[in-house]
């Protein structure tokens, strides 16, 4: 779904497995999901090894949907700018999520085509298969031709060869056109697009402006977004939030994302009839970001001249500051209800006494998180080995002196499965650590002290 998730150095393979390292692999499995975006909620290791079709479906659709739909974005297609409504900014494009996305481009090839309906959903709007026969049609010209059989099942049949046709391989039956399966029919109309955009190219240069974020930046609010994903918020009702956080700056506007989550970290902190649970207009929605601001200079966070209108309009030097220290907040909070308060030092001093008492390399040392000489991944997975020494295979490690820059991803790679394979639950890249991101190699240590306290 996501190229180089997974380090497939950290996964036990071999013809006959005993349970734990099974669990291994599953844990692997689980952590990689939610750094990539899957909402896991409830589901263990032991749900996967146990088969629990339910469970077992929910998390494998949810990679199918991520694999087809990740790249369905402006910054992969610019062209996909031709399907901007008349007024509407590029920003308010860009948060659309990618189901949405592909509406609009069935839609608009719809209309050029002359086609008197539109679809709204990827359900019954689309189960006579006319929609189906018409897009292809419009995209693929004379290699598919329009299904004008009597019966939706046909047309649906005649709809998938002509897929077959411009290159696409349909995993979806006639029938699941005409029963409206929603998600294999947003998988194949994904397939479709991927395939055979259709759309008039652009100058990226007219773009470049809103295109070209900061790299870091952008790595720091994927780690966030991934990281409030899988937090499984519930409202105040207990019902499932729901709220999928595609695009953090503008998800994020109207204050309710940060209320859940600030209510999720810290239970009972936001009093409800306080905040707007309807934001219908800007004013509803800062005073929810006002009030976002006020609860997190309860907490002591540090929010000097930050206001709520800061949030409302996507400032995103503002917005990143604040969901770093919801998440280390959440981080220390969690260590802290597993003995005495914890502080950055307190972090420290138990990594390196970890790798004093278990590691192979009981002579690295960290000073602090933005110690460079991170950058080299060793010290991470002696702490790795410290906590659980089955999880890493030393012949897999580049040791030389000096490391190469392709040595240290590659040893940061495999620190971050070895992690996520003991049950770390990590959210940071390899380039995270060659690059020495401090915020980020404070939550990998932490999350490894977290699972050391929890074990013991």
């Amino acid at each position: 779904a996501v190229p180089d998730t997974i380090d497939f150095r950290a996964v036990n393979i071999k013809p006959k497995l005993n349970l734990y390292e099974k669990t291994e692999n599953l844990n692997l499995v689980i952590n990689a999901a939610k750094s990539i975006g899957c909402s896991i909620v409830n589901i263990g290791p032991s749900d996967l090894l146990e088969g629990k079709a339910i469970l077992v479906l929910g998390l494998v659709w949810q990679l199918i949907k991520i694999q087809l739909t990740s790249t369905i974005n402006l910054k992969n297609h610019p062209e996909l700018v031709r399907l901007l409504l008349d007024g509407e900014s590029l920003e308010d494009f860009m948060k659309l999520p990618p189901d949405q996305i592909l509406l609009r481009w069935v839609n608009y090839h719809l209309a050029a085509a002359n086609h008197n309906k539109k679809i709204a959903n990827f359900g019954r709007d689309i189960a006579d298969a006319t929609a189906y026969s018409v897009l292809l049609h419009h995209i693929a010209g004379s290699k598919c031709d329009l299904a004008k059989e009597p019966s939706a099942v046909e047309r649906a049949a005649h709809v998938i060869r002509n897929a077959e046709k411009i290159g696409v391989d349909p995993f979806l039956k006639p029938t699941d056109i005409t029963m409206g399966n929603t998600k294999l029919n947003l998988g194949f109309v994904a397939q479709l697009f991927n395939t055979c955009p259709a759309l008039d190219g652009v100058d990226v240069a007219e773009l470049r402006d809103i295109l070209d974020d900061d790299v870091g930046d952008s790595r720091e609010e994927r780690c966030f977004r991934m990281w409030i994903n899988s937090l499984a918020i519930h409202d105040v009702y207990g019902v499932c939030f729901g709220s999928y956080v595609n695009h953090l700056y503008s998800d994020l506007k109207d204050g309710l994302v940060i209320l859940h989550v600030l209510d999720k970290t810290e239970p009972g902190v936001v009093s409800w009839p306080k905040a707007n649970v309807a934001p219908t207009n800007k004013f509803k929605r800062v005073e929810n970001c006002n009030y976002c601001v006020v609860l997190g200079k309860q907490l002591k966070f540090s929010l000097v001249n930050v206001g709520g209108v800061d949030i409302a309009d996507g400032n995103k030097k503002l917005v990143l500051s604040l969901i770093w220290q919801l998440m280390r907040h959440s981080t220390i909070k969690l260590l802290s209800s597993l003995g005495q308060d914890v502080h950055d030092k307190d972090i420290i001093d138990w990594a390196n006494a970890k790798v004093l008492a278990g590691g192979r390399h009981k002579r690295l040392t960290m000073v602090q998180f933005r110690d460079q000489a991170l950058s080299d991944g060793v010290f991470l997975l002696d702490l790795v080995y410290a906590v659980e020494p089955r999880a890493v295979n030393w012949d897999a490690v580049a040791l030389a002196s000096p490391l190469s820059h392709v040595d240290k991803e590659a040893n940061a790679k495999y620190a971050i499965s070895c992690a996520r394979k003991i049950g770390a639950a990590v959210f940071l890249t390899y380039e995270d650590i060659v690059e020495v991101k401090p915020k980020m190699i404070m939550t990998f240590v932490a999350s490894l002290m977290s699972l050391d306290k929890q074990h013991r």
